[in-house]
């Protein structure tokens, strides 16, 4: 015979906390993945604009070096992204250059290509903004 006095009322209560994180938990996701469609878009286009495959922004560190060839940046660039407190300044750098890329000034490209990425790319990959060329060539 068994003795199943070990379950306590509290495991055969549903106070509905498990909806309700489901829920919200749903939610979430959902914005989620919104947010990373809107990001690869923005990106994508952005590419598509400087003359580069879109699907290159898909793919980690590549992303990285195709934006380094569309500022006009060697690829070493790359490597000091990975220094600490170093990659800082050249994502600011990087910022400022992509924005003059396609003609936009520095404000543009540190309020909206470094501080707010995606709602930058955005407006950069589906606004009226034209890739002029590399950054490093116009000056």
């Amino acid at each position: 015979m068994s003795d199943f006095s070990f379950v306590s009322t509290a495991m055969l209560q549903d106070d509905g906390s498990g909806f309700f994180g489901a829920l919200f938990g749903g939610v979430y996701m959902i914005c989620w993945l919104v947010m990373v469609i809107l990001i690869i878009a923005g990106f994508w286009k952005t590419f598509t604009k400087a003359g580069e495959p879109g699907w290159a922004s898909i793919i980690p560190i590549y992303n990285i070096y195709i934006i380094l060839r569309i500022i006009g940046k060697p690829w070493w660039w790359l490597l000091l992204m990975l220094i600490p407190f170093v990659n800082f300044v050249v994502w600011i750098l990087i910022a400022i250059d992509m924005g003059t890329s396609f003609g936009k000034d520095t404000l543009f490209s540190l309020i909206l290509l470094w501080l707010f990425t995606p709602i930058g790319y955005l407006i950069l990959g589906f606004g009226d903004a034209q890739y002029q060329g590399p950054a490093t060539k116009q000056a």
